[in-house]
């Protein structure tokens, strides 16, 4: 065990990133080349192996922190990575790119500052790579069924390892030219370096998984339609010829439908989608431009959205080199302490500076967010192009605008960061493999991942295509989860985990003001 009195002793004390002006000189991750071992060895020390470990309920994984942790805090990091990966396919990515809710879940946080669980599983995972403990486990023996994975996001990729680890051929499809979905394209190269993502791909496919990219599945009319090439480029194959011929098919494309803004002005140039944006700046990293179709070079970059996409697209366009930019949040700004209505262990919306807005105030001197803001028109010049972008400040709940707060600010483009709103529409995949939507426009499912409840027999629908946009965490856990309920189908049985059931969420306090009220 950590020891028992380590929490009292030593405070936290997160991994330091690199220096503001360094990093935005680069494309290299914030914590690149930082020494982590000393410092997370101690910080693991501060866990208190609690009798009930909250902070395994905060995580839909239901990761073994205390033991890792234990294991981290004497520097046994063979044991720290087995235990790492008992529930974890890709903890270098969530070690990353998750917003740790376990670490708000952490008993240490009803009085104290939490243990830096991220920071711990980041250092188990790398420090696993560097020792060599990344090896493929094939499986032992074939089953003979034969599995079609739609999707290369974390959620497909983890069914798919999963399934290829207990005996299926499994065949993930991908749209786009590489494997990843938006870990690949989607995801900074500042928060993670594809590399860590082509390892793990190299390793599945020494496992036995096999990929195909550039395929738009459910994109043809149907089986008689033949070979077509979809609108980005991807040769189309019918999504119900592919059930045809596979015994079972998950389905994890992701929540693609993107929120557009309509306000006068949206067809100016200059405004874009942020995924369109991010998209662009990732195939420069992977060698496809040498310049961004989309940059924020020279330009008043204006992002509209507050969440973690938009975060992203503002330390892509700092790099990129933007003369200033502004990110408009209709929320109004939360408070640094939690609420009656957010109590621990629940994930709090609390103020919160990712590496991007600590970057933004190193070279504006200032936060960039405007909270309680809404966009009411786009203004552009005699060529058509975006010039100024008209916002108005809006009262908390109905977020309806407040008569004399309108002003302009001047942009030369826009990034539409706004969320998704489920499974894109376009496409015959839908209507091909029998797929339903439920009331929030996500694929429907039952609570063991089976389509439609099962009126599409050997078809499930895993990740944010059925639970619509996520966190990564719980992308991997549904992944997970869905293998298992594959493999039960295929063989009668599993012993594959199920971390998580399809209708699960995260925490809330909902239980608790239900007792408040009696």
């Amino acid at each position: 065990m950590t020891d028992p009195f380590g929490f009292l002793r030593i405070p936290r004390e997160a991994v330091p990133a690199r220096p503001v002006e360094e990093r935005l000189g680069d494309w290299r991750e914030v914590h690149a080349g930082q020494a982590l071992l000393p410092l997370v060895s101690r910080q693991a020390d501060r866990c208190m192996d609690c009798g009930i470990p909250f902070c395994h309920t905060g995580c839909p994984l239901g990761n073994l922190i205390p033991e890792w942790n234990a294991y981290a805090a004497h520097g046994d990091w063979r044991a720290a990575y087995e235990r790492l990966h008992a529930t974890n396919n890709f903890p270098e990515v969530t070690g990353r790119l998750c917003p740790a809710p376990c670490e708000d879940a952490c008993v240490l946080t009803i009085n104290a500052d939490p243990v830096t669980i991220k920071n711990v599983e980041q250092a188990i995972a790398d420090e696993g790579l560097r020792r060599g403990y990344l090896t493929p486990r094939p499986p032992e023996k074939q089953t003979g069924k034969t599995v079609a994975v739609i999707g290369s996001g974390p959620a497909g990729l983890a069914a798919a390892q999963q399934l290829t680890r207990a005996g299926h051929a499994v065949t993930v499809h991908e749209r786009a030219d590489r494997i990843g979905g938006l870990l690949r394209y989607g995801i900074p190269e500042f928060k993670m370096e594809k590399i860590h993502l082509d390892r793990r791909i190299e390793q599945m496919r020494a496992e036995g998984t096999v990929f195909i990219t550039g395929t738009d599945i459910g994109c043809a009319a149907g089986p008689a339609a033949g070979p077509a090439v979809s609108p980005g480029g991807a040769a189309s194959t019918s999504a119900a010829e592919l059930r045809g011929r596979c015994d079972a098919v998950v389905v994890a494309i992701g929540a693609g439908e993107r929120r557009e803004l309509p306000v006068p002005g949206r067809a100016l140039h200059g405004i874009h989608q942020a995924m369109e944006y991010l998209t662009c700046a990732n195939r420069v990293r992977e060698g496809d431009y040498a310049v961004s179709p989309v940059t924020a070079e020279g330009r008043h970059v204006v992002i509209v959205g507050g969440g973690d996409t938009g975060s992203d697209c503002l330390g892509t366009a700092l790099r990129q080199g933007a003369i200033s930019v502004v990110q408009l949040d209709i929320n109004p700004e939360p408070g640094t302490g939690r609420t009656d209505g957010e109590p621990w262990p629940v994930y709090p919306r609390t103020y919160r500076i990712s590496h991007a807005h600590e970057e933004a105030r190193g070279c504006e001197g200032r936060d960039p967010r405007l909270f309680s803001s809404a966009t009411l028109r786009f203004e552009g010049d005699a060529s058509g192009r975006v010039r100024a972008l008209h916002l108005t400040a809006v009262e908390p709940v109905a977020r309806s605008p407040l008569v004399g707060t309108e002003h302009v600010i001047p942009t030369g483009l826009v990034l539409l960061a706004l969320g998704f709103s489920g499974p894109e529409r376009a496409g015959g995949l839908r209507e091909q493999l029998g797929l339903e939507l439920d009331e929030r426009g996500n694929f429907a499912r039952d609570a063991g991942f089976a389509a439609g409840g099962g009126r599409a027999p050997g078809v499930f629908v895993a990740g944010d295509a059925g639970r619509g946009q996520s966190l990564v965490v719980w992308a991997i856990a549904e992944g997970r989860a869905v293998a298992a309920a594959v493999d039960r189908y295929l063989t009668g049985s599993t012993c594959l985990p199920a971390p998580v059931a399809a209708h699960d969420r995260p925490m809330t306090a909902l239980g608790r003001m239900r007792y408040g009220e009696f």
